[in-house]
């Protein structure tokens, strides 16, 4: 009996404190944004070969064998096997088109691109340039990257955070209230703006570019994005 008196004390107990708990507070809820600004650890660019030929095969033959150069080059550069990989390969008929006439096939154009992805942002414009000189005669651009975000985040949602208080605080004050503590935060997703591209490669540029040492490229700071939603308590 002496035991279930006291678990039934508890229950009110519990109950009583819940019941406290859930008072209906005024509140304020506002969007906090943070950025931070980081440097690139990481960039990406992808270069290819496009040959044409009258049959299937010669186009394919050339290729093969201008992409295997250009694959050499890139590691004798320094870029490692894991660091390489082809990321398309594509063959097209060249067609010429006359008016009330059947397409007439005039040729095959192939194209096999590569993309390069590495982690020492300093040898970008040296690998690049060993593709340009291997005979590369198309580039889809550079890209530069921060490989682990998480470096910026505490700090990004810190400001995150001080801009939504601080938003709530001029919202309370203009309402003749003061701000309480924070009841509910929720973290909002990471915002990154688009990295912008070189421009596209072609072959009469490719040329001019190889007469240089190295290509020349900046890899600059990358901005990330934090944004969190608060939910304050007026006093």
């Amino acid at each position: 009996m002496k035991r279930f008196l006291a678990l039934t004390s508890l229950i009110f107990a519990c109950a009583a404190f819940a019941a406290a708990d859930n008072t209906n507070f005024e509140t304020v809820s506002v969007a906090g944004t943070g950025h931070v600004m980081l440097t690139p650890d990481r960039y990406t660019f992808t270069v290819g070969v496009q040959t044409i030929a009258t049959t299937v095969d010669d186009a394919v033959r050339e290729n093969n064998t201008r992409v295997a150069a250009v694959v050499a080059a890139l590691k004798k550069a320094g870029a490692q096997e894991n660091e390489i990989r082809t990321s398309n390969f594509s063959i097209w008929p060249q067609q010429d088109y006359q008016q009330g006439q059947t397409p007439r096939i005039t040729g095959y154009q192939v194209t096999n691109n590569v993309t390069v992805r590495r982690d020492k942002v300093a040898d970008a414009g040296k690998l690049l340039q060993a593709a340009v000189n291997a005979g590369v005669n198309t580039s889809t651009g550079l890209q530069f990257e921060v490989s682990d975000p998480t470096r910026g985040r505490d700090e990004g949602l810190r400001a995150a955070f001080a801009d939504a208080k601080a938003k709530a605080t001029v919202l309370a004050t203009a309402a003749g209230r003061t701000l309480g503590r924070a009841l509910m935060i929720t973290e909002g997703n990471l915002q990154q703006p688009p990295i912008p591209r070189a421009m596209a490669m072609r072959a009469g540029v490719a040329a001019g570019v190889a007469q240089s040492t190295e290509v020349p490229v900046e890899a600059g700071t990358q901005e990330l994005t934090f944004t969190v939603t608060a939910t304050f308590e007026l006093r």
